[in-house]
């Protein structure tokens, strides 16, 4: 393992985990963990600028997915703007709750359709399910896709002949 596969490597497993922690961004964390280490190892035109030009397109559609997914997820239920706001609320508030990332979009979406919206309360369950399932997708497509760079640019970095180790 050489110094860029440990920087990176470490930059990615904290992006690995906030990726579930609405606060913390995840997705930027993992590409700047990619930029250091590739500057860390020598920056050669062939093959990192093109490496580090698809990640940084990558990096932007992981952010619209995930701000796309819940709005989807609302919308596909019945769900109004101030649902979507309400789940944003709620993530927020959830990180200090067990379960957070689902307990609470679903009360925010809920709240705000119910008390803001003045919805009935089983159209106000629809549109806050339909928030908590967008959210949840947004979520899955954003570990898969970070799983995905992770290893790739973990593959790209690994050099045994160049080991600390050795």
């Amino acid at each position: 393992m050489t110094w860029p596969f440990v920087v990176f490597l470490l930059a990615w497993l904290i992006g690995m985990v906030g990726t579930f922690v609405p606060v913390i961004p995840a997705t930027l964390i993992i590409f700047a963990g990619a930029l250091a280490a590739t500057f860390l190892g020598g920056f050669h035109p062939w093959p990192d600028l093109p490496f580090l030009m698809t990640f940084g397109v990558i990096t932007l559609l992981i952010s619209l997915i995930d701000n796309l997914a819940s709005a989807w997820g609302a919308r596909r239920y019945g769900g109004s703007r101030q649902a979507a706001w309400g789940a944003l609320i709620g993530s927020l508030a959830g990180l200090f709750i067990p379960f957070g990332l689902i307990v609470g979009p679903l009360t925010g979406a809920l709240l705000a359709e119910l008390l803001v919206v003045r919805k009935s309360p089983l159209a106000a369950l629809k549109s806050a399910y339909g928030t908590v399932l967008g959210v949840l997708g947004g979520v899955a497509a954003k570990f898969v896709l970070h799983l995905l760079i992770g290893l790739w640019e973990l593959w790209r970095l690994w050099d045994p002949a160049r080991s600390l180790w050795l």
